[in-house]
């Protein structure tokens, strides 16, 4: 299902940004998206990896959220360079102002919706989330998206993510860019 708002025109060319909830498809969507229209495809989180050369969730263990979320904002801005390209973000990314503003200013935000349910589905079969360890996935979720979403809801097209084949949303996002 596709909701776009009234600021969504035809995809100009600037970066596509995919935002929404761990677990939402940012990127195997992305890349799928990506590959599809023959764009590069980057997943933020893969470069803030590449970075600090330690896992996400080493970061989160050494150094706190704070820190690590100060790194995401500058690779974030670094891969918002104004070329065409598909950009995976992280579950928290699209929280922070600065990143905010400058996805909404530089880039076309795209929000992965889903329920909670269906990520909890999706995010049980890895343990590498940090926000999730030891806890119930699906509360976490819930409550993540009660937070979040408001934010979410400020990208000018929204996609649901439901269970089904990811071509399915990507099929749905390439509706919304050429409409």
């Amino acid at each position: 299902m596709l909701q776009m708002q009234a600021s969504a025109d035809a995809w100009t060319g600037k970066p596509i940004v995919l935002i929404g909830l761990m677990g939402a498809g940012k990127t195997t969507v992305g890349r799928r998206l990506a590959q599809r229209m023959r764009l590069p495809f980057v997943d933020a989180d893969h470069e803030i990896e590449r970075a600090a050369g330690m896992t996400i969730s080493d970061i989160f263990t050494r150094f706190g959220e704070p820190y690590f979320r100060d790194g995401e904002r500058r690779v974030i801005a670094r891969l918002i360079d104004g070329r065409p390209k598909v950009i995976a973000t992280g579950g928290g990314a699209f929280l922070n102002e600065e990143t905010r503003a400058l996805i909404l200013d530089q880039a076309l935000a795209i929000w992965l919706d889903a329920e909670p349910s269906v990520l909890a589905d999706r995010v049980r079969r890895r343990d590498t989330r940090p926000l999730l360890r030891g806890r119930d996935p699906e509360e976490v979720l819930t409550e993540l998206a009660q937070v979040r979403n408001p934010f979410y809801a400020l990208a000018p097209i929204r996609v649901q993510s439901i269970a089904a084949p990811h071509d399915a949303t990507v099929d749905e996002i390439l509706k919304a860019l050429h409409e």
